[in-house]
């Protein structure tokens, strides 16, 4: 039985070694254009060789080139890069929608007559964010932070790093006429009102810029103002607008027509508010009505 398996396998081998002629000829003349001699473990050795080569080259082109970036999985080392970079700024982008939209929210309470929420608290989480903002604020709330305001915020003086003396402000009268409803933060009347003329002309305090012109259902046509060293100037009730949000104004032009607009109103008048770092402070300490 061995002995025939030895037999077997020398036939295989001598099968593998025998030779053949591989030849290409003239279809016309029948002459002969190429002759080779091949036995079948030469082929089995090229097309192994094919193969390995076949394979080791496609590995290259995808290592070395290119070409790899296009291939399902794979990802370079700067695409990585590109995509860290735009998830930091995507992360910036989202924390200064998160700013601006808290710094209209200010805007909006600033119209409407109620107290400015604090969100400088960056650890504040987004939900955190909107209970605060659906929150009435008690009366005792009200009463403390008035409290604070008269005993601190509002003693502002020079010191070394550049801060705002008070006296050296100066502050244009926005209308000339006479105060009826003085500041009054505990019964939440954070300015001050004055009777005028009809069609009297209001004007800008300061330099600076309008951030919101438009109507509002309780306190009519309002106009807001961003000055210098986080000074804030809000004119409410009036008939018109004479500028319009984003543009630059002068200090005593006019920006406003002196109305009646409005559901919080009882007669033409300007309802006049002055905003310190995001706290309403008391007009008449800066300007002489």
């Amino acid at each position: 039985m061995a002995k025939e398996n030895n037999q077997n396998q020398k036939k295989i081998v001598q099968k593998l070694r025998n030779k053949y002629r591989l030849v290409i000829l003239n279809d016309d003349t029948f002459e002969e254009k190429i002759s080779l001699k091949l036995s079948r473990l030469n082929v089995f050795f090229i097309a192994g060789f094919l193969v390995i080569f076949l394979i080791i080259s496609t590995t290259l082109l995808i290592a070395l080139t290119p070409i790899r970036e296009y291939i399902p999985g794979y990802s370079s080392t700067d695409l990585r890069r590109k995509a860290i970079d735009l998830t930091v700024t995507s992360d910036s982008l989202e924390r200064q929608l998160v700013y601006n939209e808290r710094y209209l929210l200010n805007i909006k309470n600033i119209i409407e007559g109620k107290p400015i929420l604090n969100f400088a608290d960056t650890s504040m989480s987004d939900s955190i964010v909107k209970v605060e903002l659906d929150k009435t604020i008690i009366t005792e709330e009200a009463n403390l932070r008035a409290m604070v305001e008269d005993e601190e915020q509002f003693n502002i003086t020079t010191t070394d790093n550049g801060a705002i003396n008070r006296s050296t402000l100066s502050f244009f009268n926005p209308v000339k006429g006479l105060v009826t409803n003085k500041f009054d933060p505990q019964n939440t009347h954070l300015g001050v009102d004055i009777v005028a003329k009809k069609n009297e002309v209001i004007k800008a305090v300061q330099d600076g810029i309008v951030i919101f012109s438009e109507w509002t259902a309780e306190t009519g046509y309002v106009i807001i103002v961003q000055h210098r060293a986080d000074f804030i100037s809000v004119y409410k009730h009036n008939s018109s607008l004479l500028k319009e949000q984003g543009e630059v104004v002068r200090a005593g032009e006019p920006i406003a027509i002196i109305g009646n607009s409005g559901e919080l109103t009882t007669g033409p008048h300007l309802h006049f508010e002055l905003w310190y770092d995001s706290n309403p402070v008391d007009p008449e300490s800066y300007i002489s009505f």
